[in-house]
């Protein structure tokens, strides 16, 4: 199973830093050059001093809300009458593919903006932004100095997803929830990326961006670690929460019109007999009546699942070739005509309410390769694809074109989510990334960085109750869903 692969390659391969001041140092203060809380004389630092970075994907839907973030942020200078900052959407820097893991392109950043700024401040598409506050937040540090900023996460116990990484206390080691947006000082930078020329990033794959990041500053001590930054926030944008933030979740514009409807997504289950009796009937349980079309693909023909035997034997690992004979049977004709394929594990828990209310921000028209986005290689001029378990969604263009190029498994168990990122990379066909997606359970993700998210998925059944994780995560409100209220994703 993916899983497993992962473990394998990720088994392979606190000087705490300067606190920042205090939440309730005024932003005036810092703007102003008066003194803050603790006696220091605020530094004056102009907005034209930041770079912005919108972590942008070229899906169009994505491409369009980084383009609304940053015509906001160039908009609330623009009424402050500063000089306007730089703001880059990262899927436009270079035609690097694996530029979203933002280490190979911290070489070009600094060429192009180390000389003549202060601070590069990373922000996602749904990061909403103040941008005289964080002005007057990043004002509180010396930006002559080493600094790595953000709303810190960590892990209440060690994690598959960080290669069990500090597994003795895997609390004392915290990352950026990239959702609130964080920052390295133009110093940072400008080191580290003298340090990604010389010694690239090790490991294979990339698998959490937000910790291997965090792990390639810190780089065993030598580096700085991340220090929180008060006003860095994800609470919800305009909430009397947000008041005080810098930066806040941005509402999202999810529904973007009516949910797909049911008959429009296909359901395929990769099974094999031996799980027909222990994992098909927690779906059945759970997720199963939400579904149009289901099937479930099997090594045997089992009439009490049913199971379709696509005449491709059971493997113990990659199952590429059971993978591709769905995918053919998509466009065979033997299935409903739909416009959206969804292949998950037998092990996959899914809100497909929630994952129809997404699917109406894509265009079927498009092809659309969708779910939470791993990488290999990317420091090599690797690839990036979808992670299986999490599920992966397919528009009916992006399967017609794979199907189309010939590309194909080079054997039955090959590693089928990396083969299938290898083919349609090779057709220029982006992975579309979702951290709505989850390749492994909610315990193994941060608690505050699940308090603000809607997921559709989790996997695995391992040490957990499949159906209480279900109701507890995925379940959708019988009364909201009756009175057609569309949750916000």
């Amino acid at each position: 199973m993916p899983g497993n692969r992962h473990l394998v390659a990720g088994l392979l391969l606190l000087s705490l830093g300067h606190m920042v001041l205090a939440a309730g140092s005024s932003e005036d203060a810092s703007l102003s050059g008066k003194e803050d809380t603790h006696g220091i004389p605020a530094r004056q630092l102009g907005v034209d001093a930041v770079v912005f970075v919108i972590q942008s994907q070229s899906n169009s839907f994505h491409a369009g809300q980084a383009e609304k973030l940053r015509d906001d942020l160039l908009r609330q200078v623009q009424a402050t009458s500063q000089k306007p900052p730089v703001v880059l959407l990262l899927h436009t820097l270079s035609d690097n593919e694996g530029d979203w893991s933002i280490l190979p392109l911290l070489p070009y950043l600094s060429i192009s903006f180390g000389k003549n700024s202060s601070w590069m401040v990373f922000l996602e598409e749904e990061t909403h932004v103040e941008v005289t506050r964080l002005v007057g937040a990043l004002a509180n540090f010396d930006e002559e100095k080493e600094w790595f900023l953000g709303k810190p996460l960590h892990d209440d116990e060690s994690t598959i997803i960080h290669h069990y990484a500090f597994a003795e206390n895997p609390s004392v080691f915290k990352y950026p929830d990239f959702s609130a947006g964080w920052a390295l000082s133009i110093p940072l930078l400008v080191r580290l990326a003298d340090k990604v020329r010389q010694q690239p990033p090790k490991s294979d794959f990339t698998i959490d961006l937000k910790h291997e990041v965090a792990l390639y500053i810190w780089d065993k001590g030598k580096g700085p670690r991340l220090t929180a930054v008060p006003q860095l926030c994800t609470e919800p944008e305009g909430s009397p929460r947000a008041r005080t933030c810098a930066t806040a979740l941005r509402r999202r514009p999810l529904p973007c019109g009516e949910p797909v409807k049911k008959e429009d997504v296909f359901v395929a289950v990769k099974t094999c007999k031996k799980f027909h009796h222990e994992r098909v009937p927690v779906i059945k349980k759970t997720w199963e009546g939400d579904a149009a079309y289901v099937e479930y693909y099997s090594d045997y023909a089992d009439a009490s699942v049913p199971t379709v035997d696509l005449g491709v034997p059971n493997t113990e690992r990659g199952h590429c070739g059971k993978t591709f004979a769905i995918l053919q049977r998509f466009l065979s004709g033997d299935v409903p005509d739909t416009q959206w394929l969804l292949i998950v594990d037998d092990d996959t828990l899914i809100s497909l309410p929630r994952l129809r209310r997404l699917l109406s921000c894509y265009s079927a028209g498009e092809a659309v390769y969708l779910g939470e986005r791993y990488g290999y290689g990317l420091s090599q001029g690797g690839y990036s694809y979808i992670t299986g378990g999490g599920g992966m969604v397919f528009s009916r263009e992006a399967v017609a074109r794979l199907l189309r190029s010939g590309c194909k498994c080079y054997s039955d168990d090959a590693p089928d989510d990396m083969v299938l990122g290898m083919c349609l990379n090779a057709l220029d066909i982006p992975a579309t990334h979702s951290p709505l997606f989850h390749q492994a359970r909610p315990e193994d993700y941060a608690a505050e960085l699940l308090a603000h998210q809607v997921p559709i998925s989790f996997h695995k059944h391992w040490n957990v109750d499949p159906v209480a994780v279900f109701h507890k995560w995925l379940r959708e409100d019988e009364r909201k869903r009756s009175s057609g209220d569309k949750t916000e994703l």
